[in-house]
């Protein structure tokens, strides 16, 4: 039985893995903290597996020297690419003990594999494999996976669930410096159009708070159709956006660019949500004169008040969201207006719901009800993936519509699902960085 660590063992180590943190450049941070965290939990190994861009698989990022790549040239692993120093392997979810770790975010303790499993390896038979999940408010940023000599008891299991998330911090932090998280990220390369729409994107695609849980998710066309997502939150109300640009590329990109700069820019004057539409609306129209093109864009915009759950909504020509609520799903019945762009002394009007606790509100651009997507109904997987985290909602409505056209998008498919949990103020139910 591994030993567990003493609390004041335990705060040394995280103390040390902080300052291996800082000592480091950006781009050496995250290897030298997991060898620090790998040292005071008594690990034979340890590594870190980062979330891949498509949502349905990790990449183990490690660091090659040239010389050691030199000796064995054109050896890759199945799955791996490099650059430079860099590896990057991707490891498909499987349903196996990884993909279970991030998908109900919980530390996976798999006992020592026999001499000769080919499937592990001969260098690690005897030991045992700790998988924690490193998350921070409920954005599944990856793995920390370490190699144990012993069995871990249940206080060792915690440390090492502790240790994980304070990689996540390691991680945000660090990843702002240098692009090295971002390319072990991308298993496939990226238009100058799918570029600029991933900017437009927010940091985290998740947010946990005590009274809600937001989640979004973008699975881009092969031809980027000009959607975003984006949201903020201040100390008493959660904003929201959903936009769809028409026309796909590069020209679809930069119309969505614009709209969400202005979307933000009127956001953090304080502005209210018909001024945000109305900003907006203009400074898609002279840009549209500038260039002598038209480009509009259709979207929902949301502000929840978070003391009362009193939702407002503004909807510019877009697709109605959908409620969910005990059982049964409905769309949200809101006033009809022009997307944003198009005429001028347009008036975009906002109407009010009041969400209950256990509500679920699912807004989505029309790329999830297109036409070779005709098949999914979509109230009724509303309705089926009710138990499911919002994270895992919305990538597994993602794969429904992917199945259904046959992983050949004609246009963006986005949605964004929030969750009211009521009682704004309350802490939330935590550990590690996820909402048990």
């Amino acid at each position: 039985m591994l030993r567990s660590m003493s609390s004041d063992e335990g705060f040394r180590g995280l103390g040390d893995a902080l300052d291996a943190a800082e000592d480091a450049s950006p781009v050496e941070a995250v290897e030298s903290v997991t060898q620090s965290l790998g040292t005071a939990l008594g690990a034979t190994s340890v590594s870190f597996l980062i979330s891949d861009l498509s949502g349905r698989a990790l990449v183990r990022l490690s660091h090659v020297p040239l010389g050691v790549a030199a000796a064995v040239p054109g050896r890759l692993a199945r799955g791996e690419r490099r650059n430079a120093e860099e590896s990057a392997t991707v490891l498909p979810f499987d349903g196996g003990p990884h993909e279970q770790a991030v998908r109900t975010q919980t530390v996976q303790v798999l006992r020592p594999v026999e001499p000769g499993d080919g499937a592990a390896g001969d260098e690690n038979s005897g030991l045992w494999r700790v998988i924690a999940p490193v998350t921070e408010r409920g954005e599944a940023i990856g793995l920390l996976e370490l190699m144990l000599p012993t069995s871990p008891d249940t206080a060792t299991v915690d440390e090492i669930a502790r240790a994980a998330h304070l990689l996540a911090f390691v991680v945000i932090a660090n990843r702002r410096h240098t692009d090295l998280f971002e390319w072990g990220r991308r298993s496939r390369e990226f238009s100058l159009s799918a570029e600029i729409q991933q900017r437009l994107l927010p940091g985290s695609y998740t947010c946990e708070a005590g009274s809600f849980t937001l989640s979004a998710w973008l699975e881009p066309a092969a031809s980027v159709g000009g959607d975003t997502f984006d949201y903020s939150l201040a100390r008493d109300e959660l904003q929201l956006s959903l936009t769809d640009a028409m026309g796909h590329g590069v020209s679809s990109a930069l119309t969505a660019s614009l709209c969400v700069g202005s979307l933000r820019g009127s956001r953090r004057l304080g502005l209210p949500l018909v001024e945000q539409a109305r900003i907006a609306d203009e400074a898609l129209r002279a840009h549209a004169t500038e260039i002598v093109h038209e480009g509009f864009v259709t979207g929902l915009l949301g502000r929840l008040d978070l003391r009362t759950g009193l939702l407002e909504l503004v909807n510019a020509g877009h697709v109605a969201p959908f409620l969910a609520r005990d059982g049964a799903v409905r769309t949200i019945d809101l006033p009809p207006a022009l997307p944003l762009g198009l005429f001028p002394d347009t008036v975009y009007v906002g109407s009010t719901l009041e969400l209950l606790p256990r509500d679920r509100v699912v807004f989505v651009t029309d790329g999830m009800l297109e036409r070779d997507a005709a098949a999914l109904d979509l109230p009724a997987m509303i309705r089926e993936t009710a138990s499911l985290h919002a994270r895992e909602t919305v990538r597994w409505l993602a794969d429904r519509v992917l199945d259904l056209t046959g992983h050949a998008l004609s246009d963006d498919a986005t949605l964004l699902v929030l969750d009211w949990h009521g009682d704004h103020g309350r802490e939330r139910n935590s550990v590690a960085g996820a909402d048990s």
